[in-house]
């Protein structure tokens, strides 16, 4: 394959050196660059093995990368061009990217065999040299009684299901154990309801309604059609290892302060709990809580988070960030021009382009492939930046038959090829620029790419530095969307349900008592310490609806909508009104409206304001807090000295029959 070195160096810094065999006969100067202390990118992945082996020797394996320049680049009917990209892989991949976390998973082998009939036992008596197993038959028909007992046969059905790998907890009910006399079919004894099983295993045979949501990602829950030998035998195989300590990779990060689920019982945004395929997300009074066990990596819930509460972290945004900068900005400083962003898994989309590069034309020189964990985990921040950064299109590489829901992923992709097309990003011959390529067939990709609109790239890329928070990045990437677009505008509307916009605010309903303040999660809404006012910052609102749904006047409305406008500007004063100074030491506390309103409305007529002694009462009205205990306190009020107010006591029932 051709190689463009002036066009990786240029792009790269550092130093190039070039090879026929580095993983033969050259291999001593891949030693001597790792032994020298400087990072190292080797631009090769089929020695990988060998090459991290070196490394380890010589205590270099922090310092190297491994960049794939032959079947993303090289290996295409565009080669010959493809120098800018080959520049933009190496210098990306040198990147560097932070380990995530784990938990681990403890499994003792106790095992639930679910089944039916004979299938489920014959299983759970192959799998008992392995495990410590029980069998559950769910409505068995004739099945033939066991020859040995070693192996507990139950009848009963389970009703509901939780948990994981090392910790299933099962309600069961019809639950019998069998007759010792059975003879030609298993009996079973009396029946009872609400059962409860414990296991660290689940073999699920019966063939019916699986017992957990996206049942293939469970950890410890295995499934087969009974009727199928060969699934029977991989759930089998699979199951007896799955004794021990398993280490899994923490995909999300909870940030419960960030959380706008809800305040005060009042719910807000549901956004991940939507999403999430395998139920890991749950309500945990304010905030929602994620278990990392059942968590199956989708990100799905951190694409949708509109605070950063739900972060991913394979890796962490800011990360990811870095390195798609790194691979636009490289790109663009090798003299490549209008690039296709092209997003895809490793795990799916690595052997589709590999396939491609080997027995089709390879990916066209202006798509750079860009490697994430999932492409669902992708979220509003990576696109519009992708477009700030200079890249003339966007394309999520998906399965036929998607692993995960890509609903949210669909969304996302859809309401940013609006805002694209309304900054002028949108291709000339119309077109999505934003837009989701589903299939398993790497012809099919080839011919997706190539036909795929190309829109207009930003006159001037951005280079901004991502870091923070996800809601930070994100304010950095939409700023900077609109500074590059080739046709800015102000305002994009968009659809309800998007995770920014602003109010709809009725001025005049609001008595500013800023309930909505203590609701809003983001500090969206605000107060003033020092006068009656209420401030609003639309780029930090989420549209959870929180606001509106605490507001007692019903003056809160929502607008879904990326104003930049509004974004760029300082807080608005959404309503600001004189304060009144107690009449006592002249300290501003409430409005001047709502205290007149509440004097007017009470003065003659609430008897405990009528006449001489109601004046000293309203002058209670018209104080701060300090001042008003004070106030009652000196002045003695006795809230049931009227006798038309006073309630009757037995004294005086007593007294009126004796007079």
């Amino acid at each position: 394959m051709p190689l463009d070195a002036a066009a990786i160096g240029k792009a790269c810094g550092g130093r190039l050196e070039t090879g026929d065999q580095l993983c033969g006969r050259e291999l001593e100067r891949v030693r001597t660059a790792m032994a020298s202390g400087a990072p190292v990118t080797v631009s090769c992945t089929l020695k990988a093995p060998l090459f991290r082996e070196v490394a380890e020797e010589l205590g270099a394996e922090d310092r190297v990368a491994f960049a794939n320049i032959r079947e993303t680049a090289g290996w295409s009917a565009d080669g010959h061009r493809a120098g800018p990209k080959m520049a933009a892989l190496l210098a990306a991949a040198a990147e560097p990217m932070p380990t995530p976390s784990s938990v681990s998973f403890e499994s003792r082998g106790v095992a639930l065999v679910y089944g039916r009939d004979e299938v489920a036992i014959e299983a759970g008596a192959r799998l008992s040299d392995h495990l410590d197993v029980t069998v559950l038959l769910s409505r068995p028909g004739e099945v033939a009684p066991p020859r040995s007992g070693e192996i507990p046969v139950l009848k009963g059905t389970v009703r509901a299901a939780t948990g994981h790998l090392g910790a299933f907890s099962l309600r069961v009910d019809d639950t019998a154990l069998p007759l010792p006399s059975s003879r030609r079919t298993l009996a079973f004894g009396p029946a009872r309801d609400g059962a409860t099983s414990t296991c660290d295993i689940v073999v699920d045979l019966t063939g019916g309604t699986p017992l957990f949501p996206a049942h293939e990602l469970r950890s410890g829950y295995l499934r087969a059609d009974p009727r199928d030998a060969a699934a029977v035998e991989r759930a089998l195989f699979e199951a007896s290892h799955l004794v021990g300590t398993f280490d899994k990779t923490r995909f999300v990060d909870v940030h419960a302060d960030l959380c706008a689920h809800s305040r005060s019982r009042i719910t807000g945004c549901t956004r991940c709990l939507d999403v999430c395929p395998t139920g890991a997300i749950a309500p945990a009074g304010d905030h929602v809580a994620i278990d990392p066990h059942v968590c199956a990596g989708c990100g799905s819930c951190a694409s949708v988070c509109p605070t950063g509460a739900a972060a991913y972290a394979v890796p962490p945004a800011d990360a990811l960030m870095r390195r798609l900068r790194t691979l636009l900005v490289a790109f663009h400083k090798a003299g490549g021009t209008a690039p296709v962003l092209l997003v895809h898994d490793e795990a799916h989309g690595a052997p589709l382009i590999d396939a491609l590069a080997r027995f089709g034309d390879g990916l066209p020189a202006d798509v750079l492939p860009f490697p994430v964990n999932e492409v669902t985990q992708v979220g509003p921040e990576t696109i519009a930046a992708a477009f700030a950064y200079g890249a003339s299109a966007v394309r999520f590489l998906g399965r036929a038959r998607p692993k995960h829901d890509i609903a949210a992923l669909v969304r996302n992709a859809a309401r940013f090829d609006a805002v694209a097309q309304a900054l002028g990003y949108g291709a000339e011959a119309g077109g999505t620029v934003v837009s989701l390529i589903e299939t398993d067939d790497p012809d099919a990709l080839g011919e997706a790419l190539a036909a795929g609109a190309r829109g207009t790239p930003a006159p001037a890329p951005s280079g901004f530095m991502p870091d923070g928070d996800v809601r930070g990045v994100l304010r950095f990437a939409v700023s900077e969307l609109h500074h590059a677009a080739p046709r800015p505008v102000d305002r994009v509307p968009l659809d309800a349900g998007a995770p920014f916009g602003g109010l709809a605010f009725k001025a005049e309903a609001c008595t500013l008592c800023h309930a909505c303040v203590g609701a809003c999660p983001t500090g969206a809404l605000a107060d003033d310490p020092d006068r009656p006012r209420l401030t609003f910052a639309e780029s930090a609102c989420v549209q959870c609806g929180l606001c509106a749904a605490t507001c007692p006047e019903d003056a809160i409305g929502l607008v879904p909508q990326l104003d930049f406008a509004a974004w760029a500007a300082p807080r608005r004063v959404l309503k600001e009104e004189e304060p009144f100074d107690c009449i006592a030491c002249g300290k501003a506390f409430g409005t001047r409206s709502t205290v007149e309103r509440v004097v007017g409305r009470l003065r003659d007529r609430h008897w405990m304001f009528a006449g001489p002694a109601g004046e000293e009462r309203i002058k209670a009205l018209m104080m701060c807090d300090t001042c008003r205990v004070s106030h009652v306190l000196d002045e003695g009020f006795d809230p049931h000295a009227a006798a038309e107010n006073r309630p009757k006591t037995s004294e005086d029932y007593i007294r009126a029959r004796q007079g």
